[in-house]
């Protein structure tokens, strides 16, 4: 009496599809994988922005007279 027996999941089964419809299940799935797809990649992105990322400025920087080694590449 505890457990699902087959005939249990095949009305779930059933039901799900009669009120959703097969088409509107497919169409879920597909939005599912397409906003996976747009996670991942979106991830990537952050890690390809943290490599190319320059330090920082500080304002104790600024004040000893440190240059940005931006403004030193670009004089040499």
């Amino acid at each position: 009496m505890g457990s699902l027996s087959i005939w249990h999941w095949l009305v779930v089964i059933v039901v799900v599809l009669l009120l959703f419809g097969r088409g509107k299940i497919s169409e879920l799935m597909g939005d599912m994988a397409q906003g996976i797809k747009a996670f991942k990649k979106g991830m990537s992105d952050d890690k390809d922005e943290a490599k190319t990322e320059q330090p920082m400025k500080t304002i104790e920087a600024e004040k000893a007279g440190v240059k940005a080694p931006e403004a030193e590449k670009s004089r040499v």
